[in-house]
């Protein structure tokens, strides 16, 4: 494994500057903190700010970076501006992916990088990911693909490196808790961030709150179900999400599972979001 990090190494220094699309998440995390190994001050993550990337997220990104040397720069997106984006059809992702590209393009070709990098890895490719179509339509590389990394890789790598997102559950941002065809609003993204906030000030890691307008639908880890359904539990979690904006609190007994939105969709809506991207 030692030589497959090796050789990305000598990719990202063939490259000689790039601007890596950064979210704090395993996968940029460990394509960045390679960059920085690489390229030194050639190296720059970007970070996307927006209401669908939780502000406790963005902060812990940046103290990451701060923590491996990292040069960052923020840039600001709009995409929930954008009717492709806020009417949250199947190709949302793909909308929201070209805003981000875009942004950190521009950003990038301002401050001298050469390429732009996204941290996509291989098991992606087996997933429904119209991001990934936009970030290839943009010509933005995905290093993590290229040399076939895995996740498990990844994560390996990172822990041999000492990055503390080595074991950091999947993230994926706040619009995909809202079922397709659900019109996204900052309202309901704030509701959903201050909702997981405070399931995690209780404990709990992993999880999803999926937004039915008064209704939510937690999802945790199946070992998890136990905890939350004990009476003092199960009681505090009611009034904190009921505090958070929802009326209605649900367990989801089948458990957190990624990307749970995409299991309505079948497989020709979802080979017809791809052209369509």
């Amino acid at each position: 494994m030692k030589n497959k990090y090796n050789l990305l190494l000598t990719y990202l220094r063939e490259l000689e500057s790039v601007a890596v699309a950064y979210s704090g998440g395993v996968d940029s995390t460990f394509l960045l903190a390679a960059a920085t190994e690489a390229l030194g001050a050639n190296a720059l993550g970007i970070i996307g700010r927006s209401p669908t990337y939780p502000k406790r997220e963005q902060d812990d990104a940046v103290a990451l970076a701060e923590k491996m040397g990292a040069r960052i720069h923020f840039i600001d997106t709009d995409e929930i501006h954008d009717e492709a984006f806020y009417t949250n059809p199947p190709t949302r992702c793909f909308a929201c992916k070209s805003t981000l590209f875009t942004g950190v393009w521009t950003a990038a070709t301002e401050l001298g990088c050469k390429y732009v990098l996204e941290g996509s890895n291989a098991d992606d490719l087996g997933d429904f990911r119209p991001g990934m179509d936009a970030a290839h339509k943009l010509n933005v590389k995905a290093p993590l693909v290229e040399l076939a990394f895995t996740k498990a890789e990844i994560r390996t790598l990172s822990k041999e490196m000492g990055l503390p997102t080595w074991n950091k559950p999947a993230f994926a941002c706040l619009s995909s808790r809202i079922p397709y065809g659900q019109q996204i609003t900052t309202l309901k993204l704030g509701k959903i961030e201050r909702a997981e906030n405070a399931l995690r000030d209780l404990g709990f890691v992993g999880i999803r709150v999926r937004d039915y307008n008064d209704l939510c639908r937690v999802e945790v880890p199946p070992s998890d179900i136990p905890k939350m359904v004990e009476p003092p539990m199960r009681k505090n979690v009611v009034q904190q999400l009921k505090n958070a904006g929802y009326q209605f609190v649900c367990l989801d007994l089948e458990g957190y599972r990624t990307g749970s939105m995409n299991e309505t969709l079948s497989s020709e809506t979802k080979i017809n979001a791809r052209k369509q991207g």
